[in-house]
């Protein structure tokens, strides 16, 4: 992450970050602490793999929640629109068609929030790109595929 550089997220987004950050601190770390005190309990820690993964395991959920907390100290949330006609922005699902008449839906979020199992895609990835600040009727294309903006619904 570029340091001090601001990171859009939709509201939804930050709200999942702050979640996790507090499942990491407040339960995670109690069952590594568990963890750990019954890999310690086993004996000579020199050739106890279990006390090495429980510090692997902390340091990796140490490290997590360092970048969690960066990242929420960082969010500025993007204020979606709610008017029917606005041009699509983070926060935005858009239903596209493509030339055989299929449809898709694709949520515009923030470059942490993207998830493509989900149809989440970056407003900095290409089809985000080309996505943003679209309305209703417009065409946009991707390498050869082309879509056209059958509507915009915003969260």
């Amino acid at each position: 992450m570029s340091e001090g550089k601001p990171i859009q997220l939709t509201a939804k987004g930050l709200e999942k970050l702050k979640e996790e950050l507090r499942y990491l601190k407040e339960d995670k770390r109690q069952e590594l602490t568990e963890y750990m005190g019954a890999a310690l309990a086993d004996g000579d820690l020199r050739e106890n793999a279990a006390y090495d993964e429980a510090r692997m395991l902390q340091s990796q959920n140490e490290m997590r929640i360092a970048d969690l907390e960066e990242v929420i100290t960082r969010a500025v949330v993007v204020e979606t629109a709610n008017a029917a006609d606005a041009p699509a922005t983070l926060g935005a699902s858009l239903q596209v068609e493509d030339e055989a008449g299929a449809k898709h839906v694709f949520h515009l979020v923030g470059s942490l929030e993207a998830d493509v199992l989900e149809n989440r895609i970056s407003d900095e990835s290409p089809l985000g790109q080309q996505l943003l600040g679209r309305r209703a009727g417009d065409e946009v294309s991707l390498g050869s595929r082309r879509f056209r903006v059958v509507s915009i619904l915003f969260e």
